[in-house]
């Protein structure tokens, strides 16, 4: 299994930015799909789920309102855009799969089954 993160950078404050995540070596339909972000120095937090129906959708309260999380089963892809950045978003942010077909808590690092290598956003003030 392998999830390939991409989509971060260096963006000012207010900006945009839409991470993704491709999958493969699962199947990736019966996956719930997770993004968490690793500020420097803090714990590794719960960012935005999307469940394997895909109509389950959960936010973080920091992201909520700023953030859409999307998935496109055909091509095993998990997105989250991001929208009206600020300096404390920065951090690199990991996607990860849980499944097939969990019920697990989805907001739990424990609850997921695969990792990506992360992708850094950079918001800067």
């Amino acid at each position: 299994v392998q999830l390939q993160a991409s989509g971060g950078g260096l963006v000012q404050a207010g900006g945009s930015l839409r991470l993704s995540c491709a999958a493969s070596g699962l199947a990736f339909s019966s996956y719930a799909m997770g993004w968490f972000r690793q500020a420097p120095g803090k714990e590794r937090e719960f960012v935005a789920a999307i469940g394997w129906i895909g109509g389950s959708i959960y936010y973080a309260d920091s992201v909520k309102g700023r953030s859409t999380i999307s998935r496109d089963n055909a091509k095993n892809t998990v997105y989250l855009q991001m929208n009206s950045l600020k300096p404390e978003d920065t951090a690199v942010y990991y996607c990860a799969a849980d499944g097939p077909y969990s019920t697990s808590q989805y907001d739990r690092m424990g609850s997921y089954d695969y990792w990506g290598q992360g992708t850094e956003v950079t918001v800067s003030s």
